[in-house]
């Protein structure tokens, strides 16, 4: 089991759920999540967090009904298949020059993957 770097900002306006959701998405996403690594189990990672249960258990559920995890009793929560991307060199580049420009704006990573979120919401997916 992987240790996950999550973080939950309490005084931002996104839920803590979302938030944990969103970060767990990226790092499968991203790669830092591979197929088939298990999850911290729910109680774990909200004591870890500071979080109710219940929240990431939901944070859970949407990542699931996502198909970017699978839960089975007794095996725990797990990254399903074909969700590890392997990205284009090009697009690494081009998110290098990206990262380094918002750093010199003094963004942070959660501001960084707002910045994405919101262009990629002009653009609809293919």
């Amino acid at each position: 089991m992987k240790a996950l770097s999550v973080q939950v900002d309490t005084t931002s306006p996104v839920p803590p759920y979302e938030q944990v959701r969103t970060q767990i998405a990226d790092l499968i996403a991203g790669g830092h999540l591979a197929e088939n690594d298990r999850l911290p189990p729910v109680r774990q990672l909200a004591a870890d967090l500071g979080l109710a249960t219940g929240t990431v258990a939901r944070a859970y559920r949407e990542l699931e009904s996502a198909n970017l995890v699978h839960s089975r009793r007794g095996a725990g929560t797990r990254v399903s298949p074909g969700h590890t991307p392997t990205p284009d060199p090009q697009l690494i580049r081009a998110a290098q020059t990206f990262v380094t420009t918002a750093r010199s704006l003094g963004a942070d990573n959660t501001q960084l993957l707002a910045a994405v979120r919101a262009a990629l919401g002009a653009f609809p997916d293919k």
